[in-house]
Protein backbone atom coordinates (compact mmCIF):
# COMPACT_ATOMS: atom_id res chain seq x y z
CA UNK A 1 0.00 0.00 0.00
CA UNK A 2 1.67 3.06 -0.79
CA UNK A 3 2.50 5.64 1.82
CA UNK A 4 1.61 9.27 1.69
CA UNK A 5 4.16 11.61 1.89
CA UNK A 6 5.39 13.11 5.23
CA UNK A 7 4.84 16.70 6.05
CA UNK A 8 7.42 18.89 5.26
CA UNK A 9 10.75 19.60 7.85
CA UNK A 10 10.36 15.77 8.58
CA UNK A 11 14.43 14.55 10.14
CA UNK A 12 13.67 10.80 10.75
CA UNK A 13 16.09 9.08 9.86
CA UNK A 14 13.24 6.50 6.84
CA UNK A 15 14.36 5.64 3.61
CA UNK A 16 12.15 7.73 0.99
CA UNK A 17 11.37 10.18 3.43
CA UNK A 18 15.22 11.23 3.70
CA UNK A 19 18.58 10.60 3.15
CA UNK A 20 19.74 8.90 5.71
CA UNK A 21 19.21 5.45 6.57
CA UNK A 22 19.29 3.87 10.61
CA UNK A 23 20.83 0.76 11.76
CA UNK A 24 22.22 -1.88 9.60
CA UNK A 25 21.61 0.20 6.55
CA UNK A 26 24.27 2.60 7.49
CA UNK A 27 26.33 4.20 4.67
CA UNK A 28 27.49 7.51 3.22
CA UNK A 29 25.92 10.22 5.20
CA UNK A 30 24.64 8.56 7.47
CA UNK A 31 24.37 9.21 11.47
CA UNK A 32 26.54 7.16 13.85
CA UNK A 33 24.32 4.66 15.07
CA UNK A 34 25.03 1.93 17.69
CA UNK A 35 25.14 -1.38 16.14
CA UNK A 36 21.91 -2.06 17.54
CA UNK A 37 19.16 0.67 17.26
CA UNK A 38 18.11 -0.70 20.70
CA UNK A 39 20.23 -2.55 23.05
CA UNK A 40 18.89 -4.23 26.24
CA UNK A 41 22.04 -5.45 28.64
CA UNK A 42 21.61 -8.07 31.74
CA UNK A 43 17.95 -6.26 32.09
CA UNK A 44 15.64 -7.06 35.54
CA UNK A 45 13.00 -5.08 36.86
CA UNK A 46 11.00 -5.95 39.83
CA UNK A 47 8.39 -4.58 41.58
CA UNK A 48 8.33 -5.76 45.32
CA UNK A 49 8.03 -9.36 44.81
CA UNK A 50 7.19 -9.54 41.54
CA UNK A 51 10.05 -10.06 38.86
CA UNK A 52 8.40 -8.86 35.72
CA UNK A 53 11.54 -9.37 34.10
CA UNK A 54 14.40 -11.14 34.16
CA UNK A 55 17.93 -11.11 32.91
CA UNK A 56 17.30 -10.41 29.35
CA UNK A 57 19.77 -8.85 26.81
CA UNK A 58 19.07 -8.55 23.03
CA UNK A 59 20.11 -6.03 20.43
CA UNK A 60 17.32 -4.76 17.94
CA UNK A 61 18.55 -3.46 14.01
CA UNK A 62 16.39 -1.55 12.09
CA UNK A 63 13.58 -3.60 10.31
CA UNK A 64 10.99 -5.41 12.63
CA UNK A 65 11.14 -7.48 14.89
CA UNK A 66 7.98 -9.35 16.83
CA UNK A 67 8.31 -9.54 20.63
CA UNK A 68 6.00 -12.47 21.11
CA UNK A 69 4.84 -13.47 24.26
CA UNK A 70 1.34 -14.63 26.57
CA UNK A 71 -0.05 -11.99 28.64
CA UNK A 72 1.85 -10.95 31.77
CA UNK A 73 5.12 -12.42 30.04
CA UNK A 74 6.67 -8.70 30.39
CA UNK A 75 6.73 -7.31 27.12
CA UNK A 76 4.76 -4.09 28.45
CA UNK A 77 7.58 -3.74 30.95
CA UNK A 78 10.23 -3.89 28.38
CA UNK A 79 8.69 -1.33 26.07
CA UNK A 80 8.11 1.24 28.88
CA UNK A 81 11.92 0.75 29.92
CA UNK A 82 12.87 1.34 26.13
CA UNK A 83 10.89 4.52 26.24
CA UNK A 84 12.37 6.10 29.85
CA UNK A 85 9.03 5.46 31.38
CA UNK A 86 10.50 3.58 33.96
CA UNK A 87 14.29 2.25 34.74
CA UNK A 88 15.39 -0.83 35.27
CA UNK A 89 15.99 -2.42 38.30
CA UNK A 90 19.18 -4.04 36.80
CA UNK A 91 21.27 -3.59 33.40
CA UNK A 92 20.73 -1.10 31.10
CA UNK A 93 18.86 -0.07 28.11
CA UNK A 94 20.10 2.39 25.20
CA UNK A 95 18.04 3.82 22.29
CA UNK A 96 19.78 5.20 19.76
CA UNK A 97 22.85 5.13 21.71
CA UNK A 98 21.43 6.92 25.12
CA UNK A 99 19.13 6.33 28.05
CA UNK A 100 15.92 7.54 26.85
CA UNK A 101 15.24 8.22 30.42
CA UNK A 102 17.79 10.85 31.21
CA UNK A 103 17.94 11.87 27.25
CA UNK A 104 15.20 14.45 25.96
CA UNK A 105 16.41 14.09 22.40
CA UNK A 106 16.12 10.47 22.05
CA UNK A 107 12.99 10.55 23.79
CA UNK A 108 11.81 13.00 20.38
CA UNK A 109 12.71 10.17 18.14
CA UNK A 110 10.77 7.43 19.93
CA UNK A 111 6.99 6.60 19.02
CA UNK A 112 5.29 4.66 21.21
CA UNK A 113 1.85 3.19 20.64
CA UNK A 114 0.65 1.56 24.28
CA UNK A 115 -1.55 -1.40 24.60
CA UNK A 116 -4.21 0.88 26.72
CA UNK A 117 -6.84 2.24 24.85
CA UNK A 118 -6.50 5.82 26.41
CA UNK A 119 -8.16 8.08 23.64
CA UNK A 120 -9.44 11.64 24.62
CA UNK A 121 -12.46 10.35 23.83
CA UNK A 122 -14.26 13.86 23.16
CA UNK A 123 -11.43 14.68 20.47
CA UNK A 124 -12.05 13.57 16.89
CA UNK A 125 -9.10 11.78 15.09
CA UNK A 126 -7.62 15.10 13.83
CA UNK A 127 -7.35 17.22 17.27
CA UNK A 128 -6.29 13.74 19.28
CA UNK A 129 -2.95 13.34 16.50
CA UNK A 130 -2.38 17.17 16.28
CA UNK A 131 -2.08 17.19 20.16
CA UNK A 132 0.41 14.55 19.75
CA UNK A 133 2.06 16.31 16.93
CA UNK A 134 2.08 19.33 19.41
CA UNK A 135 3.73 17.78 22.39
CA UNK A 136 6.53 16.74 19.92
CA UNK A 137 7.29 20.18 18.60
CA UNK A 138 6.52 18.96 15.36
CA UNK A 139 6.58 21.94 12.71
CA UNK A 140 3.63 22.33 11.16
CA UNK A 141 1.37 19.71 13.60
CA UNK A 142 -1.85 20.25 11.52
CA UNK A 143 -0.24 18.61 8.28
CA UNK A 144 1.69 16.32 10.24
CA UNK A 145 -1.50 14.47 12.22
CA UNK A 146 -3.56 14.56 8.07
CA UNK A 147 -0.34 12.81 7.02
CA UNK A 148 -0.15 9.69 9.56
CA UNK A 149 -4.03 9.49 10.12
CA UNK A 150 -3.92 8.90 5.72
CA UNK A 151 -0.91 6.06 6.10
CA UNK A 152 -3.04 4.24 8.95
CA UNK A 153 -6.26 4.79 6.50
CA UNK A 154 -8.40 7.15 8.91
CA UNK A 155 -10.19 9.97 7.30
CA UNK A 156 -8.27 13.33 8.99
CA UNK A 157 -12.06 15.37 7.92
CA UNK A 158 -13.40 12.45 9.98
CA UNK A 159 -15.69 15.14 12.81
CA UNK A 160 -17.03 12.25 14.99
CA UNK A 161 -15.28 12.09 18.38
CA UNK A 162 -13.11 8.81 18.92
CA UNK A 163 -15.65 7.56 21.54
CA UNK A 164 -17.48 6.53 18.00
CA UNK A 165 -14.69 4.55 16.55
CA UNK A 166 -14.64 1.37 16.55
CA UNK A 167 -11.54 -0.92 18.49
CA UNK A 168 -9.61 -1.24 15.30
CA UNK A 169 -10.06 2.40 14.47
CA UNK A 170 -9.37 3.34 17.59
CA UNK A 171 -5.74 0.98 17.72
CA UNK A 172 -5.05 2.78 14.50
CA UNK A 173 -5.57 6.52 16.11
CA UNK A 174 -2.71 5.58 18.35
CA UNK A 175 -1.03 4.63 15.63
CA UNK A 176 -1.19 7.70 13.80
CA UNK A 177 -0.83 9.16 17.43
CA UNK A 178 3.16 6.95 17.59
CA UNK A 179 3.67 8.15 13.98
CA UNK A 180 2.92 12.02 13.78
CA UNK A 181 6.84 13.14 14.29
CA UNK A 182 7.77 10.41 11.83
CA UNK A 183 10.21 8.96 14.73
CA UNK A 184 13.38 6.68 14.78
CA UNK A 185 12.11 3.76 16.68
CA UNK A 186 8.37 2.80 16.72
CA UNK A 187 7.52 0.50 19.92
CA UNK A 188 4.22 -0.95 19.13
CA UNK A 189 2.54 -2.70 21.66
CA UNK A 190 -0.20 -4.84 20.61
CA UNK A 191 -0.98 -2.73 17.70
CA UNK A 192 -3.02 -5.31 16.00
CA UNK A 193 -5.53 -6.03 18.23
CA UNK A 194 -9.07 -5.68 17.17
CA UNK A 195 -8.14 -4.94 13.31
CA UNK A 196 -10.74 -6.92 10.92
CA UNK A 197 -7.99 -9.14 8.81
CA UNK A 198 -8.36 -6.59 5.74
CA UNK A 199 -7.15 -3.92 8.32
CA UNK A 200 -4.32 -6.36 9.71
CA UNK A 201 -2.90 -7.49 6.65
CA UNK A 202 -2.91 -3.22 5.50
CA UNK A 203 -1.35 -2.03 8.79
CA UNK A 204 1.25 -4.78 8.58
CA UNK A 205 2.12 -3.50 4.87
CA UNK A 206 2.62 -0.33 6.65
CA UNK A 207 4.85 -1.56 9.36
CA UNK A 208 6.81 -3.52 6.94
CA UNK A 209 7.29 -0.64 4.68
CA UNK A 210 8.30 1.65 7.73
CA UNK A 211 10.70 -1.40 8.80
CA UNK A 212 12.38 -0.94 4.83
CA UNK A 213 12.82 2.58 5.59
CA UNK A 214 15.45 2.24 8.09
CA UNK A 215 13.50 2.56 11.14
CA UNK A 216 13.97 0.22 14.12
CA UNK A 217 9.47 -1.14 14.72
CA UNK A 218 9.47 -2.98 17.79
CA UNK A 219 5.77 -5.23 17.80
CA UNK A 220 4.48 -6.82 20.40
CA UNK A 221 1.86 -9.43 20.21
CA UNK A 222 0.60 -12.69 22.19
CA UNK A 223 -1.16 -13.40 18.54
CA UNK A 224 1.05 -16.38 16.85
CA UNK A 225 -0.72 -15.78 13.34
CA UNK A 226 0.29 -11.84 13.37
CA UNK A 227 3.78 -12.83 14.04
CA UNK A 228 3.37 -15.02 11.25
CA UNK A 229 2.47 -12.66 8.92
CA UNK A 230 4.65 -10.17 10.07
CA UNK A 231 7.39 -12.31 8.72
CA UNK A 232 10.01 -10.66 11.53
CA UNK A 233 12.50 -11.61 13.29
CA UNK A 234 11.32 -12.89 16.79
CA UNK A 235 12.39 -12.53 20.56
CA UNK A 236 10.17 -15.04 22.16
CA UNK A 237 9.27 -13.66 26.17
CA UNK A 238 8.20 -16.25 28.41
CA UNK A 239 7.74 -15.41 32.84
CA UNK A 240 9.71 -12.57 32.39
CA UNK A 241 12.53 -14.52 30.62
CA UNK A 242 13.82 -14.23 26.47
CA UNK A 243 13.44 -17.50 25.81
CA UNK A 244 14.54 -17.62 22.21
CA UNK A 245 15.60 -14.87 19.29
CA UNK A 246 15.77 -15.54 15.58
CA UNK A 247 13.83 -16.21 12.65
CA UNK A 248 10.61 -18.67 12.72
CA UNK A 249 12.74 -21.09 10.81
CA UNK A 250 15.76 -20.50 13.47
CA UNK A 251 13.19 -21.02 16.30
CA UNK A 252 11.78 -24.07 14.25
CA UNK A 253 15.28 -25.62 14.39
CA UNK A 254 15.66 -25.66 18.26
CA UNK A 255 12.89 -27.99 18.59
CA UNK A 256 14.86 -31.05 16.57
CA UNK A 257 15.99 -32.58 19.79
CA UNK A 258 12.42 -34.06 19.74
CA UNK A 259 10.32 -36.39 16.71
CA UNK A 260 8.53 -33.88 14.46
CA UNK A 261 5.47 -35.14 13.63
CA UNK A 262 3.92 -35.67 10.03
CA UNK A 263 0.91 -36.55 8.34
CA UNK A 264 1.14 -38.58 5.67
CA UNK A 265 -2.79 -39.73 4.22
CA UNK A 266 -2.72 -42.54 1.60
CA UNK A 267 -5.07 -45.55 0.36
CA UNK A 268 -2.85 -48.04 2.65
CA UNK A 269 -2.77 -46.48 5.80
CA UNK A 270 -1.25 -49.36 7.63
CA UNK A 271 0.71 -51.00 5.25
CA UNK A 272 2.74 -47.22 4.87
CA UNK A 273 2.79 -47.14 8.46
CA UNK A 274 4.53 -50.47 8.67
CA UNK A 275 6.95 -49.37 6.18
CA UNK A 276 8.49 -46.50 7.52
CA UNK A 277 9.10 -48.01 10.70
CA UNK A 278 10.87 -50.81 9.16
CA UNK A 279 12.29 -48.48 6.75
CA UNK A 280 13.52 -46.44 10.18
CA UNK A 281 12.18 -43.31 8.47
CA UNK A 282 9.54 -42.60 11.54
CA UNK A 283 10.64 -43.97 15.15
CA UNK A 284 6.91 -43.99 16.15
CA UNK A 285 3.81 -44.03 13.75
CA UNK A 286 -0.02 -44.41 14.58
CA UNK A 287 -3.29 -44.78 11.99
CA UNK A 288 -6.15 -42.57 11.81
CA UNK A 289 -8.55 -43.17 9.68
CA UNK A 290 -6.24 -42.97 6.09
CA UNK A 291 -3.69 -40.89 7.61
CA UNK A 292 -0.48 -42.49 9.42
CA UNK A 293 0.80 -39.73 12.08
CA UNK A 294 4.38 -40.28 12.04
CA UNK A 295 7.07 -39.61 14.20
CA UNK A 296 10.62 -38.88 12.61
CA UNK A 297 13.90 -37.41 13.68
CA UNK A 298 14.69 -36.35 9.80
CA UNK A 299 11.84 -34.70 8.17
CA UNK A 300 14.02 -34.37 5.05
CA UNK A 301 14.75 -38.24 5.42
CA UNK A 302 10.85 -38.22 5.64
CA UNK A 303 10.02 -36.39 2.38
CA UNK A 304 12.51 -38.21 0.15
CA UNK A 305 11.72 -41.72 1.15
CA UNK A 306 7.67 -41.49 1.05
CA UNK A 307 6.89 -41.16 -2.75
CA UNK A 308 9.18 -44.40 -3.08
CA UNK A 309 7.65 -45.77 -0.23
CA UNK A 310 4.59 -45.39 -1.55
CA UNK A 311 5.20 -46.83 -5.00
CA UNK A 312 6.63 -49.92 -3.72
CA UNK A 313 3.47 -50.87 -1.95
CA UNK A 314 1.36 -49.59 -5.03
CA UNK A 315 0.00 -47.23 -2.33
CA UNK A 316 -1.51 -43.60 -3.47
CA UNK A 317 -0.40 -40.64 -1.91
CA UNK A 318 -3.34 -38.15 -0.98
CA UNK A 319 -1.05 -35.36 1.13
CA UNK A 320 2.01 -34.76 3.23
CA UNK A 321 1.58 -32.19 5.44
CA UNK A 322 3.81 -31.50 8.70
CA UNK A 323 1.77 -31.03 11.88
CA UNK A 324 4.25 -28.98 14.13
CA UNK A 325 6.00 -26.93 11.69
CA UNK A 326 4.01 -23.67 12.67
CA UNK A 327 4.81 -20.87 15.12
CA UNK A 328 2.25 -22.11 18.40
CA UNK A 329 4.15 -25.79 17.84
CA UNK A 330 7.34 -23.26 18.11
CA UNK A 331 5.43 -21.20 21.38
CA UNK A 332 4.37 -23.93 22.85
CA UNK A 333 7.71 -25.65 22.99
CA UNK A 334 9.80 -23.11 23.89
CA UNK A 335 7.58 -21.93 26.89
CA UNK A 336 6.89 -25.19 28.51
CA UNK A 337 10.60 -26.19 28.42
CA UNK A 338 11.30 -23.44 30.39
Amino acid sequence: MPAPEPPAGSTAVGGKYSSELAGEANGAGAPDLPAGMVEVHSVSKIFGDVVAVSDVTFAVRSGVTALLGPNGAGKSTLFRMMCGLTSPSRGSVRVLGADARLDRDVRGRIGLSPQQDALFDRLDALDFVHIAAETHGVADPVDAARWALELVELNPDDPRPVSGYSKGMRQRTKLAAALVHDPDVLILDEPLNGLDPLQRRRMIDVLEDLGAQGRCVLVSSHVLEEVALLGSRILVIAQGRLVASGDYRELRELMDDRPHQVSVEADKPRNLAAALVESGTAVAVRVEGSAVIADTLDVDRLGREIAPLARRLDARLRTVLPLDDDLESVFRYLVERR
